[in-house]
């Protein structure tokens, strides 16, 4: 494995019930990883070892299950692998970048697609691929036409639930700018919304 190789996840939203993290606690100690989990109230943590590190897996109980949390380094390539495996089925958000030599590309994950890829070297920034951000009335025909439909509304709500939390945190703590910042993404989740319910 290449010591330089390092991974960073961050902004994770990772929705799970409880047998699935069950599920992938069996998968990775079949992957051969050496492993222990504890839980209270609030979190449910999968601690790995990778060689002498120790990456600490966090799932924060919420009302219907559990939500992947924090921001992980991972330097192991197997380890990473299936992170990026898991953000993909689940069809969830990430922001990752990836780390070599003097350069950092960072993709911008939504509903387990990258939406954007940006490549960093020195002081020059690079958009590589950028999905369009609006969706046309042909991508809604297709959206009603296809069995997603249902799950992308879901996805939405929770979504809209997450960013609620967010704004009244920010709100609470009379962080001003942080609370406009959500309300701009709770008015387009609401516009996505009432074009697929409509």
């Amino acid at each position: 494995m290449n010591k330089s190789y390092e991974v960073e996840y961050s902004n994770l939203e990772l929705r799970f019930d409880r047998r699935h993290i069950q599920n992938l606690i069996k998968d990775l100690i079949q992957e051969g990883y050496s492993l222990y989990w504890s839980e209270n109230e609030s979190l449910f943590i999968v601690s790995v070892r990778t060689g002498r590190r120790l990456v600490k897996l966090r799932f924060q109980r919420m009302k219907n299950g559990y939500k992947m949390v924090g921001d992980y380094i991972i330097k192991d390539a197997k380890l990473a692998e299936w992170l990026e495996k898991l953000i993909e089925d689940t069809r969830g958000h990430a922001v990752v970048k990836r780390f070599k030599d003097r350069q950092i590309l960072i993709e911008s994950i939504l509903f387990g697609e990258v939406i954007q890829l940006v490549e960093v070297q020195g002081f020059e920034q690079r958009v590589l691929f950028q999905k369009g951000p609006n969706l046309t009335a042909e991508d809604i025909f297709k959206i009603y036409t296809s069995q997603a439909a249902e799950r992308r509304l879901e996805l939405l709500r929770y979504e809209m639930d997450d960013e609620l939390e967010r704004l009244f945190e920010a709100m609470r703590a009379g962080d001003e700018e942080k609370a406009a910042l959500c309300k701009e993404k709770l008015k387009r989740i609401r516009r996505e919304l009432l074009l697929l319910e409509w």
